[in-house]
C-alpha cells in the first residue's frame, strides 16, 4: 500500500539515492552489516521524517536490516517525489507527496498509524502524539528527530502520559553540534538564495533564537558578509550572542532595521502584528523551526490589502500603506520547501544514530523505562569515530600514563 505523487519517477530517485550514498559513507558501512546481520528481522517500522534523498539511504539501511516499514512525510512541502517513487519500488509504504493539504498530511499519519508498527521514528512529534492520542500499547519504543519534538516528548512524561521508551536522537553530540548547527545553518540560508537569489553581503540578517540552529544560521550569514543581530529570550543565550560579536536585542529593536529575518526558536509567533508594523519595505521573512508558527501568518494577512506569489517559494505581502514584506517557503522549512535540506554529509552522521537507536530498542524492548531516553554514549561515539575514520583522520590515542592520571585524585602539583 502506497500513495505518492508518480511512481514513474522512481529511476530518478534512485540516482538521487545513489548521490547520497557516496556521500554517507558511515550509513552506508551501517547498511552493508545490517545487510549481514539481519537486526531488524520482521520488526516493523513507523516513520514520520522528511521523505529526502537522505532518508531514502536511512530506509533503505533499514530495509536490509530486515525491516517492513511504512513512511509518512513529516511537512507537507518537504517530500522529494522522485525518492518517494524509489522507496516504495523497493518495497516500502510510502504515503507522502509535496503539496499535501494538512487533512491530506494526518491522513498519511493515521496509515502509518493503521501499519501498527513496533518502533515509531519521528521528526516534529506529529506521529507520536497519535500513537499517544489513540493509546497505542503495542510498540516497543520510538526515536525523535528534532528539538521541538524532544520539547514534546518531555511534556508528555512530566505529564505522565508518555505511553513507551523514546530516544532523543536530537539530543546526541554527533546530531545536534552538527546537524542542527552546520546543517541548518548551511541548507537555511541556501533555501533563502535559491528561492529569492539575493545578495546576502551588506545586508542586515536578524535570527531568532541563538541554540545550536540559530547559531549555526548566525555564523553561516556572517561568513556571506551579512550584518546578524540576534534576538533571544534566554540570558545566558543571549550573553553568549554578544560574546560571539553578534548584536543582540528584542524583536521590537530589530524589527526596523531587518532585511532579511530568520526565526529558530520552536516556539510561536516571534515575529508578529507589532514586529511586522515597523519592518522595512522589502523585509523578507524565512523559517528555520519545524513547524509554521512562529511568523505569524494570520497577522500578515490581516495587515494585508492583498497577496501573491511573486516567484516560486516567495509570496509577496502588500500592507495597507504600500510597504512589500515578502514571506519565504509559506513559512515553512525554508531549507526543505525552497532548497534540499542538509546536506548528505551532515545527515550521514544523524541517521547513523537513527539507524543504531533502532537496533538498540529492539535489542533492550521490554528493559527500557517508559521515558525519554538520550543516545547511549558508546553509540554517540561510535559514529563520531566511524567518521573521522570515513574521512581519513587519525586522532590522538592516550598513554596509559595518561589515562592513570586522568582518573587519579592523589596526583598533583
Amino acid at each position: 500500500m502506497y500513495k505518492i505523487k508518480d511512481p514513474n519517477l522512481a529511476d530518478e530517485g534512485a540516482r538521487q539515492i545513489e548521490w547520497a550514498r557516496y556521500n554517507m559513507p558511515v550509513l552506508r558501512e551501517l547498511e552493508n552489516e545490517f545487510a549481514r546481520s539481519k537486526p531488524l528481522k520482521g520488526v516493523k517500522i513507523g516513520a514520520c521524517l522528511h521523505v529526502t534523498k537522505e532518508t531514502g539511504m536511512l530506509m533503505m539501511t533499514l530495509l536490509a536490516g530486515g525491516a517492513e516499514i511504512a513512511l509518512a512525510g513529516s511537512n507537507p512541502l518537504s517530500t522529494q517525489d522522485d525518492v518517494a517513487a524509489e522507496l516504495v519500488r523497493n518495497g516500502i509504504h510510502v504515503y507522502a507527496w509535496r503539496g499535501e493539504t494538512a487533512d491530506e498530511y494526518y491522513w498519511a499519519l493515521n496509515k502509518v498509524y493503521e501499519f501498527n508498527p513496533n518502533i515509531t521514528m519521528d521528526d516534529g512529534g506529529d506521529l507520536t502524539v497519535l500513537f499517544h492520542r489513540n493509546k497505542a500499547h503495542n510498540v516497543w519504543g520510538g526515536t525523535e528527530e528534532t528539538t521541538t519534538g524532544v520539547y514534546r516528548l518531555k511534556a508528555l512524561e512530566r505529564e505522565g502520559l508518555l505511553l513507551y521508551p523514546i530516544i532523543a536522537v536530537n539530543n546526541a553530540k554527533t546530531k545536534y553540534l552538527f546537524d542542527n548547527r552546520y546543517g541548518t545553518g548551511q541548507s537555511a540560508v541556501d533555501g533563502i538564495i535559491r528561492a529569492t537569489n539575493m545578495l546576502i553581503s551588506g545586508k542586515t540578517v536578524v535570527v531568532a533564537g541563538y541554540g545550536w540552529v540559530g547559531r549555526g544560521i548566525a555564523m553561516r550569514a556572517k561568513g556571506l558578509g551579512a550584518r546578524v543581530i540576534i534576538v533571544e529570550a534566554d540570558p545566558i543565550r543571549a550573553l553568549e550572542a554578544v560574546m560571539d560579536g553578534y548584536d543582540v536585542m528584542s524583536m521590537s529593536e530589530a524589527a526596523p532595521r531587518g532585511d532579511i529575518f530568520i526565526t529558530a526558536t520552536g516556539n510561536t509567533s516571534v515575529i508578529r502584528a507589532e514586529h511586522i508594523k515597523i519592518m522595512k519595505d522589502g523585509a523578507v521573512l524565512a523559517n528555520a523551526g519545524h513547524f509554521n508558527v512562529e511568523i505569524s501568518l494570520q497577522d500578515l494577512e490581516k495587515l494585508s490589502k492583498n497577496n501573491y506569489e511573486i516567484r516560486k517559494n516567495v509570496k509577496v505581502y502588500v500592507l495597507q500603506d504600500g510597504r512589500r514584506i515578502y514571506l519565504l517557503a509559506e513559512g515553512r522549512l525554508v531549507n526543505l520547501v525552497a532548497a534540499e535540506g542538509h546536506p548528505s554529509e551532515v545527515m550521514d552522521m544523524s541517521f547513523s544514530l537513527q539507524a543504531l537507536s533502532v537496533k538498540y530498542l529492539v535489542e533492550n524492548k521490554d528493559r527500557l523505562k517508559v521515558a525519554v531516553h538520550e543516545v547511549p554514549e558508546d553509540i554517540d561515539r561510535l559514529v563520531a569515530t566511524l567518521k573521522l575514520k570515513a574521512m581519513g583522520i587519525n586522532i590522538e590515542k592516550l598513554t596509559e600514563e595518561q589515562e592513570k592520571y586522568l582518573k587519579s585524585w592523589a596526583l598533583g602539583t
